[in-house]
């Protein structure tokens, strides 16, 4: 059986992964980021995942963060789970730039995301989980790979930034396996990839 391919990400009612201010304007995104229904969904995504896949950006960030809530007693238990699974399962870093692998269990791949999600597909078990890595998601959606979205959309509109569904992606069916509606009206769903000849 060919391993899943998941993703996830948070996005504003108007479809976007930033605001106007560029890829750090994350003003509409992070107040629904640490939400029980965020905390909830981030339980998900993981759980049958045994590979994460991520852009350089996001890999640097995440160092800086996740292996302090790994150890941390004090942090929420959902935050602990994650983290540790995020430094003791393989991931994979696409990077043009980076020479270095910057985390243990890592490698750097210089390749176009297709191609290496295509490779990562054809060995092992367990999701591939690309893990809120907006060009990395975007690529996959173009080339049709994605099986899985996990996403939370946050009740805001940015009014700019960029978009997570650009004009000219394939035309792709889903449908909604899970989802959650939070306090501060933040939406946690789960869409499988509807594929011709499956169930539906």
């Amino acid at each position: 059986m060919s391993r899943k391919v998941t993703a996830n990400i948070s996005i504003t009612l108007d479809g976007r992964y930033n605001g106007p201010g560029g890829p750090g304007d994350l003003g509409a995104i992070v107040p629904y980021a640490i939400t029980e229904t965020a905390r909830n969904q981030m339980n998900r995504i993981w759980e049958n995942a045994t590979t994460a896949v991520l852009g350089r950006r996001n890999a640097e960030g995440f160092l800086g963060f996740w292996p302090s809530v790994a150890v941390d007693d004090n942090a929420d238990p959902r935050d602990r789970g994650y983290a540790k699974w995020l430094v003791d399962t393989e991931k994979v870093v696409l990077s043009t730039t980076l020479t270095e692998a910057p985390w243990e269990r890592t490698r750097i791949v210089n390749a176009p995301a297709a191609d290496v999600i295509t490779e990562l597909k054809a060995v092992g078990t367990g999701d591939i989980l690309v893990n809120t890595s907006a060009s990395v998601i975007k690529a996959l959606l173009a080339a049709d790979l994605l099986d899985r979205l996990y996403l939370i959309i946050c009740p805001e509109i940015a009014g700019g930034g960029e978009r997570l569904f650009e004009d000219g992606l394939p035309g792709s069916k889903w449908q909604v396996s899970h989802q959650e509606i939070g306090d501060a009206g933040e939406i946690a769903v789960v869409y499988d990839r509807v594929r011709r000849g499956e169930q539906q």
